[in-house]
Order: structure tokens, then C-alpha cells, then sequence
């Protein structure tokens, strides 16, 4: 359980997050995962970064009930300023990040994929922010970098999600094979980067990174910032209690 890191072939980490049953991360994992991805981009035989999941989906963002055990507000700074980390180390690394996704992407999971450089989706991948039932806000920011503006908001405000073939077709996704296929179909996009020069590959993204016409980190920031106002007025409480007593994924 927790964050790994392999070499899956010349160029190329893969960076594994295990966190059962759910992927929902706790405060301290999602340090690690910003770590683990900053640790990559850093190594200079790398040129290329896979981020995947093991077990039922890719992420299913903060670990709520490390919430629920802090009636004060500790726990949600931590997990304000470790998903912020998270995300930003993704959109950050040196070079491109390639997000394999299976399963449930919800929440902090949309924050790590819409910051990432590719996308590579299960067919039963979907995507969203249930943000709304969870007592919180964010992550808007980078469904923005997904779907088209006037669709963003309506899945946020009805916490609906899309499928991986949805995103193909909004041209989000790169590719949409079988699962068993995931990887496979990750590491040969990966790997067709990764043989590219390793100093262009990393002034590429820097250059792309800075004609981004949204500063991602300081939206992101903002958004956080009427999650914490949602707390201190308590309606972020009174919303979370509910949380376990619905299907959740």
C-alpha cells in the first residue's frame, strides 16, 4: 500500500498509487505521490512519467473519513495543501506525464489527470467531481482542461460523470482501450515520447507549460479557498455527514 516507483523501460517511470479499497488518499499519500512524481521528472534518465492505480479505479480523491475523525480544521488544511502539492507536482514534473486511468476518477483524481500532459483511459474509466455531496469545492480548474466550458459546469453542479469514450470524443482522451490493455496502451505513448531527445523533451514542456493561458495552481488555489470558507460556515459538516450513507464507488 502507498505510492511506488518502477522503470518500465528506457526513458519511462511508472508511478503507482495503492491505497485500498478505493484510491482515496489521505493526507500523507498524497505527499507521497507528489514526492514520488516530482522524484521522476527530477532523474535525468527519465523523459517520460506514467501515472496509474491499482484495484477498482485510478482515484477517488481526499480519504473523507480522515476528515470526518478531525472535527477541526487540521485535517482539511493538510488535505487543501497536499492535493495542491499533488497536482501541481504533476503538472510541474520535467517532463510529460501520461495518466493511465481504470475505473472511478472522481474529486483529486480530475485534479491529477486534468494536470496531466496525456490521458489513456480503461473503457470503464469515469470521470467527475462529486465535489457537491462531499462538503467541498475544487478541482473545477482542471475539468475546465477537459470538457468544454458550459458542460464543466453542469457536471459540477450535478456531480454527474462522464465516460472515458465522452472525453475521446471531447478530444481529452488519447486513447479508450480494454483494461486489460491500459498499460500496455500508457507505456506505448510513453515510450513513443520517451525516445525523443531528453533536453527537448523537457524544454517542450516547459514551453507548453508556460503559453498555458490559465495559471493552474493559483486557480486551483483560489477555488480552495470557498472550500475553507464552506467549513468555517458549516455547511461543509452538515454535507459530509451524509458521506457512507449513499453508494459510493
Amino acid at each position: 500500500m502507498g505510492v511506488s516507483t518502477s522503470r518500465t523501460g528506457p526513458g519511462v517511470a511508472l508511478v503507482t498509487v495503492d491505497f485500498p479499497p478505493v484510491n482515496a488518499l489521505p493526507v500523507k499519500g498524497w505527499y507521497a505521490l507528489a514526492d514520488a512524481v516530482r522524484a521522476a521528472g527530477r532523474d535525468p534518465g527519465v523523459r517520460c512519467v506514467v501515472l496509474t492505480a491499482e484495484g477498482r479505479g485510478f482515484n477517488a480523491g481526499v480519504d473523507i473519513k480522515e476528515l470526518q475523525r478531525d472535527p477541526g480544521p487540521t485535517s482539511l488544511i493538510g488535505a487543501n495543501s497536499a492535493c495542491a502539492a499533488a497536482f501541481a507536482a504533476v503538472y510541474e514534473c520535467e517532463v510529460p506525464v501520461v495518466a493511465a486511468v481504470a475505473g472511478h476518477c472522481l474529486g483529486g483524481g480530475i485534479g491529477l489527470v486534468g494536470n496531466a500532459d496525456a490521458i489513456v483511459a480503461a473503457d470503464d474509466a469515469v470521470f467527475g467531481l462529486p465535489e457537491l455531496d462531499r462538503g467541498a469545492l475544487g478541482a473545477a480548474t482542471h475539468l475546465s482542461r477537459l470538457v468544454p466550458q458550459h458542460l464543466m459546469r453542469a457536471l459540477y453542479y450535478t456531480s454527474r460523470t462522464v465516460t472515458a469514450a465522452e472525453l475521446h470524443a471531447h478530444g481529452s482522451v488519447w486513447r479508450v482501450v480494454p483494461r486489460d490493455g491500459l498499460l500496455p496502451a500508457a507505456l506505448e505513448l510513453a515510450g513513443e515520447i520517451a525516445a525523443k531527445d531528453g533536453t527537448l523533451v523537457r524544454l517542450a514542456k516547459a514551453a507548453i507549460n508556460g503559453i498555458d493561458p490559465v495559471d493552474v495552481r493559483r486557480s486551483y488555489r483560489f477555488e480552495q479557498g470557498f472550500t475553507f470558507e464552506a467549513n468555517l460556515g458549516g455547511v461543509a459538516d452538515r454535507v459530509r455527514a451524509t458521506f457512507g450513507k449513499e453508494d459510493s464507488p
